[in-house]
């Protein structure tokens, strides 16, 4: 069972640092400072999905990290 949650852990370790590097640069230099950088920005339906995806293996990660704290903390 230890074995199972490692691997999982490992598996959405590199998916989420290969799906983090996925995503488009959010710098917005000085145009930060009007907040002019968000009238032209708009989020489309890809980026949401990526989004969405790197969540859920980031939850994935937090939970399977706990669980093996959990499992290996047991006699």
């Amino acid at each position: 069972m230890i074995k199972f949650f490692y691997i999982v852990q490992m598996v959405s370790a590199v998916i989420t640092v290969f799906l983090v590097l996925l995503h488009s640069p959010k710098g917005d230099g000085l145009a930060s400072i009007g907040a002019a950088s968000q009238l032209f920005a708009s989020q489309k339906s890809t980026e949401k999905n990526l989004n969405k995806l790197t969540y859920f293996f980031v939850v994935l990660f937090i939970v399977s990290s706990f669980l093996l704290g959990y499992l290996i903390k047991q006699p």
